[in-house]
């Protein structure tokens, strides 16, 4: 039996009568305009207030991991690296330009140290293209470029991540861009997946992001962003708070000179076997072999749905 609609109008679905008081109406409508009257969920001012940051954090947390989610991501393999690698047809412009001025004026201590910062970009710029020919690699992985349990994953910006994200979108499979709100403007690499791109406001939680299905971690040549991200990493898996993965370094010239591991363990700062949870390589191929090696000797869920193509189980994606 359906419900009879209900048409007499309630008391509250009108302010009351200016008959009863002619000032009734202005002052509703004060009332009404209050900030405090707004729903919470309207009211930015509230939602940006000191006292709500937690409720941000998990907002931020949440709109990420649902969407994720939904689209059957289960496992990542993350890839950091440098902003500031161009590709070498733009770097190599960068390097006219710089050449240009030192001709000019060759005196100029700060044009020289363009021209060598433009020249040493120009060496750089293999490593944007061993970065886009790894993401292919992830992306022909699994089932097909369809298949999303396994996904690639990049911090969204320039450089290194959007060669990653390139190389994934070349062969048609989806990847995931994890770009930070900063005080200046800045853009998303266009390669990523529309619908897996995100924009968090907090460091802490897309870190949380980067490491709660990575199965694999791809460090190329960086600054203070990668060797952040890095040593973060390897930080969890030396105290044991997370699963141990593949952590691989591309490019041994530069890691070697950047960091002596091997003085760490001559001064008794971390211990010898601290040297095996990560591995330094040259390029995209040999990234790719050690991380399927390392898999495939412990028979993990990632080796057999990437390697051995397992199909997607009766109900997910």
């Amino acid at each position: 039996m359906s419900r009879k609609k209900h048409e007499t109008p309630l008391p509250w679905q009108h302010p009351k009568p200016e008959a009863e008081d002619p000032n009734a109406k202005r002052l509703v409508e004060r009332l009404m305009a209050s900030p405090v009257y707004r729903l919470a969920e309207e009211d930015t001012r509230f939602l940006k207030s000191d006292d709500t940051r937690g409720v941000r954090l998990e907002l931020d947390y949440l709109k990420a991991e649902l969407a994720m989610r939904e689209l059957g991501v289960e496992h990542t393999v993350v890839v950091f690296g440098s902003a500031r690698i161009k590709e070498r047809a733009t770097a190599l412009e960068a390097l006219a330009q710089a050449q240009e001025l030192v001709q000019a004026h060759p005196r100029k201590k700060e044009y020289l140290r363009s021209l060598r910062h433009a020249e040493r970009m120009v060496e750089m710029s293999r490593y944007y293209d061993d970065a886009r020919a790894f993401g292919r690699k992830v992306g022909h992985s699994g089932t097909g470029p369809s298949d999303n349990r396994v996904m690639l994953m990049t911090g969204g910006g320039p450089g290194i991540m959007e060669a990653a994200n390139r190389g994934a979108h070349d062969v048609g499979a989806k990847s995931i861009g994890l770009n930070i709100r900063l005080p200046h403007e800045q853009f998303p690499n266009p390669y990523i997946s529309p619908e897996l791109c995100f924009q968090f406001h907090y460091f802490a939680v897309r870190k949380l992001h980067f490491v709660m299905r990575a199965q694999a971690l791809v460090a190329y040549p960086g600054g203070f962003g990668t060797l952040d991200e890095l040593f973060e990493i390897l930080t969890l898996i030396q105290t044991r708070k997370t699963h141990a993965i593949p952590v691989v370094l591309v490019g041994a010239e530069y890691w070697r000179r950047l960091i002596d591991f091997e003085l760490l363990v001559e001064e008794g700062m971390i211990a010898e076997e601290d040297l095996e949870i990560f591995a330094v390589v040259e390029d995209a191929e040999s990234a790719w072999e050690y991380i399927v090696n390392w898999h495939a000797k412990r028979r993990t869920h990632l080796y057999r749905v990437y390697v051995e193509g397992e199909k997607p189980r009766r109900g997910r994606v």
